[in-house]
């Protein structure tokens, strides 16, 4: 199975409950037996490629060794929020780059690797560029891009657009003419998880870029005044609404949950015709869906422009990568040993292999020929050509800002989309929380 959304961001069905014993947890910086500390998520296949990356690395550095230790997804995230406050970081940290980076930064908790990346620029250039975007703050560079890419992607059944005869859309207004169609034939128009409220997000993300361009979504980022309230922003929370208006998801859809996979079930039954999710929802549907994706009947595709709107179509939003920090009060060996894993020990030619025979798409550039020896190739270089040559790749809101202002932003997007608040009173009480 690909890797999933949940199982980096937080809630995935299939992660195993039980955390590993936190072994190296209370050892604190500096007290491990010569060698640096990391921390990851557990749960599979991911957790195999990361083990075995340590592996690899270890067998090559018998002087400089990694201990790590796996965390189930919620558990680690507390774990590291407390361990870090308290000085008892490890020395290699995992995350997810953005607004929680910068908290970090802002605490001095980790490493400035700017003048690293300037001396050891080979690295920085076999990476996608658009990954380190949510490796920056305020132009330093505080994390290492690693692991894969996974960007929102239009999915769609081509069984149930040829039953109706329809065409998958080119524009924002072949979307809402596209409705109708469906409807007629009861069939959703779109699936969606509503109950995940991070799934009704993806919209807002693509809309917002497709109207007003990414200069929209950064100035909320750079903590302008009433930026929600930009007339662009009002547009794409408008267009949302008419699309709920318009019966454009599934009947329910805010009482179905992204962790069950129910929405990816509608769309491989021929429910629903169309659905926006991530990169990772193409193996579930491999997984799940008998032959749907075997046959040749899922349709994948970039979010279509919007008529008039400021967006380059290129552009994408999702998971630009995973990243990688090291603790500030790591000790100067642990801070060598993590430098020498980022520079030999990350996106390996085996790791990279592993990946992709996941379903996923490393970050590194120049994997083409691994990607077409695949048996996913078609869609791996999809998601390639997506990621790679996308002018800006939009980190998900909800990693992109701070911990507070994201709680928010999920609240009061489940209410815009049952429409029990209007675009500005979704906007002034977004602003309310800007910089915060």
């Amino acid at each position: 199975m690909a890797l999933s959304r949940r199982t980096l961001l937080g809630l995935a069905a299939g992660i195993p409950v039980s955390a590993a014993l936190a072994g190296c947890g209370s050892s604190g910086p500096g007290k491990s037996s010569g060698g640096a500390t990391y921390w990851y998520l557990n749960g599979q296949p991911q957790e195999g490629v990361r083990a075995g990356a340590v592996d690899a690395f270890n067998k090559a550095h018998p002087k400089g060794q990694i201990k790590d230790t796996t965390f189930q997804n919620d558990a680690y995230k507390t774990k590291i929020k407390t361990a870090i406050g308290a000085g008892q970081a490890p020395t290699i940290i995992w995350g997810w780059g953005g607004g929680t980076l910068r908290t970090y930064v802002e605490a001095g908790q980790v490493e400035d690797l700017t003048s690293w990346f300037g001396e050891h620029s080979e690295v920085k250039k076999s990476l996608f560029p658009s990954s380190f975007g949510a490796a920056t703050v305020d132009g330093k560079i505080y994390a290492m891009p690693s692991e894969v890419v996974q960007p929102i992607i239009l999915y769609y059944n081509k069984k149930v657009f040829e039953q109706v005869g329809a065409q998958p859309p080119k524009s924002w207004d072949d979307v809402m003419a596209l409705v109708p169609k469906f409807n007629a034939k009861g069939i959703a128009p779109f699936s969606l998880g509503g109950q995940s409220r991070w799934t009704n997000m993806m919209w807002l993300e693509f809309l917002f870029d497709r109207i007003g361009g990414p200069e929209l979504f950064q100035a909320i980022m750079e903590g302008e005044k009433n930026a929600w309230s930009h007339p662009d922003a009002i547009a794409a929370l408008t267009k949302v609404q008419e699309l709920v208006k318009a019966d454009g998801f599934v009947k329910g859809f805010s009482s179905i949950t992204a962790d069950s996979n129910a929405d990816q079930a509608l769309l491989y039954r021929g429910k629903a015709a169309m659905m926006l999710h991530g990169a990772w929802s193409y193996g579930i549907q491999q997984a799940d869906g008998g032959d749907f994706v075997s046959s040749g009947a899922l349709g994948y595709m970039n979010f279509p422009p919007v008529e008039g709107g400021k967006g380059d179509p290129g552009n994408t939003v999702g998971n630009p990568a995973q990243y990688l920090s090291i603790s500030s009060k790591a000790s100067a060996e642990e801070k060598k040993i993590a430098k020498d894993f980022f520079a030999t020990g990350i996106l390996q030619d085996e790791e990279s292999k592993k990946w992709i025979d996941n379903g996923s798409v490393p970050i590194r550039l120049g994997t083409e020929k691994l990607l077409a020896a695949s048996k996913n190739a078609d869609f791996l270089q999809f998601t390639y050509d997506i990621a790679s040559k996308a002018k800006v790749f939009g980190q998900s809101w909800d990693q992109a800002l701070s911990p507070a202002a994201a709680e928010a932003l999920l609240d009061n997007i489940a209410k815009l989309f049952q429409l029990s608040l209007s675009p500005t009173q979704f906007a002034g009480n977004l602003n309310a929380v800007i910089g915060k």
